[in-house]
């Protein structure tokens, strides 16, 4: 049974820290169900996992771009844009009508308003 060692991948990922991610990341894939795309030979998960890297059946690029996506909170979900022509011509779906305010009626409701009490120890003392 050949043993796989970080000589065989150093060729593949070329940062030896960016290497250790990469196997541990598909390590922990395997230990949760993933396929394996190697024979496994009685080999723990990380063996399996560099060798899997040093056979080239799995591709650095696509284990990176898999451990950045599972350490993500937030996935920005693309959504199709409405075509810029219909918004330009006002032949929209929705019919969406905006409230326009002119500056006399905005200073006539911002004169009504009465500031906030003042809750500081300046004034008590």
């Amino acid at each position: 049974m050949a043993r796989v060692t970080v000589e065989d991948c150093i060729d593949k990922v070329e940062n030896r820290f960016e290497l250790v991610l990469l196997a541990s990341h598909r390590a922990r894939m395997i230990a949760g169900g993933a396929a394996l795309t190697v024979d496994r030979d009685r080999d723990k998960n990380p063996v399996v996992a560099l060798r899997e890297i040093a056979d080239e059946t799995l591709t650095p690029d696509d284990l990176k771009e898999d451990l950045i996506h599972s350490m993500q909170k937030y996935v920005e979900v693309d959504e199709p844009e409405s075509d810029p022509a219909a918004l330009a011509s006002g032949d929209s779906d929705d019919n969406v009508a905006f409230d326009r305010m002119s500056e006399e009626d905005l200073l006539r409701g911002l004169e009504g308003l009465v500031p906030p009490a003042n809750n500081g120890s300046d004034d008590e003392e």
